[in-house]
């Protein structure tokens, strides 16, 4: 079954049962959290040092650490990264919950200071961060001038296609999923995690291997909520389209407007509320 998934026992307890048994064992399928520890270093010999850990389910963890790094500000491009490798742990030597990165000469290491901790975890990425100012990066991509259009009608279309593809979601039922989709409703990528914020970085870092960025003309799909961070590393990929099933929040919204972002929310069956840039949004 791979790690993203694994089996364990249950009491399966159903009082409306047809056949009058209303608690049963039984094996059930549930999501792997584990940590990943991401390190970073320049070029050259010498130890790199942990930046960041975060609780997430295994697989495209290379995605994940340079979505994460790109998304934080701490680098550009693919051309930033020299090497980046997944590894084991020395206390952990059976499992790959380390990616080691390694920065491109003349790209400068990152800080890591009490004033600026990076330790996440599966629910929130920006708990610890010394302010708010602090992961208020700025894009580098001109999101406020994007002309793309979307209708609503295959905005509308979007949480199905995303629900459709979460391979993992159908087996645990425990995985947030975040989409990549172009303005006509295709789906480009798809990444699942027990983090919305770590299935966003894993569609980040995609693009950023992939060199597509910026995501212009596209339309980032989570399965939760909109929360600030999401919008941020969405503004910092250069996706002009935020669209989330359920609710915004305020800093979220602010972050839109500020970056001339459109940001959607509760985008479900045939209804949805448009929270900034609702230019983007074609009714007829």
């Amino acid at each position: 079954m791979g790690r993203a998934a694994d089996r364990r026992g249950v009491l399966r307890i159903d009082l409306d049962a047809a056949d009058g048994r209303t608690s049963v064992r039984r094996p059930d399928t549930l999501a792997v959290e584990e940590p990943l520890e991401i390190r970073v270093g320049p070029a050259g010999p010498g130890r790199r040092r942990p930046l960041a850990v975060t609780m997430r389910t295994p697989g495209d963890d290379l995605d994940l650490a340079i979505g994460f790094l790109m998304t934080e500000g701490l680098i550009r491009s693919t051309d930033d990264v020299h090497t980046a490798q997944l590894c084991a742990g020395a206390e952990t030597p059976n499992t790959y919950n380390v990616v080691d990165v390694v920065l491109a000469p003349g790209v400068p290491e990152p800080a890591t200071d009490s004033a600026r901790n990076f330790y996440t975890t599966s629910s929130c990425g920006v708990c610890g961060k010394a302010s708010i100012d602090a992961v208020r990066t700025r894009s580098l991509f001109p999101v406020a001038g994007d002309p793309v259009t979307v209708p609503a009608k295959v905005l509308a279309e979007l949480p199905d296609r995303l629900r459709a593809a979460q391979r993992g979601f159908e087996r645990t039922g425990g995985l947030h999923a975040a989409g990549l989709f172009t303005a006509d409703g295709s789906l480009v990528v798809l990444r699942e995690d027990v983090g919305r914020h770590n299935a966003v970085d894993k569609v980040i870092g995609w693009a950023v291997r992939e060199r597509r960025l910026p995501l212009a003309g596209h339309v980032l799909m989570v399965s939760g909520r909109a929360s600030f961070e999401l919008t941020q590393k969405a503004w910092m990929a250069g996706v002009p389209l935020l669209a989330a099933v359920s609710a915004p929040s305020t800093l979220a919204t602010d972050l839109a407007e500020e970056a001339g972002m459109t940001l959607v929310g509760f985008l479900r069956g045939r209804t949805m509320n448009v929270y900034a840039g609702p230019q983007r949004v074609l009714v007829s």
